[in-house]
């Protein structure tokens, strides 16, 4: 990550800070940290910063195009390019109502998770293309998708198929862009993130569903915001030059089999 500024959405908590202070102590020149949650964003720059390195705060909306633009702008300005956006952040329908059914979820829900998970990473995409084309340190775009991306789970109609449509996105994003700049996702499996604390304390039988959460993981136990940092830090590395338009997961082996122990 030698000298590269990186940005990163969703950097208050879970994958985004550990993804952002991973890519600061990688060699980043520095990390522009972006979330609505700006007491969160400016924790996160606190940690980098207790580490050695260089972070700034940015308080953004991803709703607002206006602020995605102003985001990117501000990296270039605060520190003369930008070579690596991470766009991590994402929500679930579930934060705003316990209706997540297709046949029950509101539209007005369905509407916002779009425009968060989805419509925010095209905004971000288009807002930093010109800046990543301008960079001579081999630019790059981390996407988070999810293993929602490639399976159905109950209950998240909108997070899945926002999820979903990130894959394609990058892969499109990956040749209308090539080969000025790399552009790759990674699909999470159960990870131990501020979204996965949310489902389990609304549960009545907190241990039981924590247990079915991780039944399918060979690896048997949660992910760690770090596990998925590490691979988010690779793809964002020269050390993966030669990788674009790719999906990895990362999910303790759920999907090598959807069996449950």
């Amino acid at each position: 990550m030698d000298d590269k500024v990186c940005v990163v959405t969703g950097a208050a908590s879970g994958i985004g800070r550990a993804a952002a202070l991973k890519l600061a102590t990688s060699g980043a020149k520095a990390v522009v940290v972006a979330d609505i949650d700006e007491t969160g964003a400016k924790e996160t720059v606190a940690l980098i910063e207790a580490s050695g390195a260089t972070a700034s705060a940015k308080l953004t909306d991803v709703e607002d195009a206006d602020q995605i633009d102003e985001l990117m702008q501000f990296a270039v300005d605060q520190y003369g390019s930008l070579d690596t956006l991470v766009n991590n952040v994402g929500v679930h329908e579930m934060y705003w109502t316990d209706k997540t059914t297709v046949d029950k979820l509101p539209l007005e829900i369905f509407e916002k998770v779009y425009r968060i998970n989805l419509r925010s990473v095209f905004l971000a995409t288009q807002a930093a293309a010109p800046h990543l084309r301008a960079s001579t340190n081999d630019p790059s775009i981390v996407n988070a998708a999810s293993t929602g991306s490639l399976t159905g789970y109950p209950g998240a109609g909108a997070y899945g198929s926002t999820k979903a449509a990130i894959l394609q996105l990058t892969r499109v994003s990956a040749i209308d862009l090539s080969p000025d700049v790399r552009v790759n996702a990674f699909c999470p499996g159960t990870v131990d993130t501020a979204m996965v604390d949310r489902l389990l304390d609304g549960a009545a039988d907190r241990a039981g569903i924590e247990k079915t959460m991780t039944a399918t993981h060979l690896i048997p136990r949660m992910g760690a915001p770090e596990d998925v940092a590490n691979l988010i830090t690779f793809l964002a590395s020269s050390e993966a030059s030669w990788i674009t338009g790719a999906a990895y997961t990362i999910d303790g082996g759920s999907l090598a089999w959807r069996g449950s122990r």
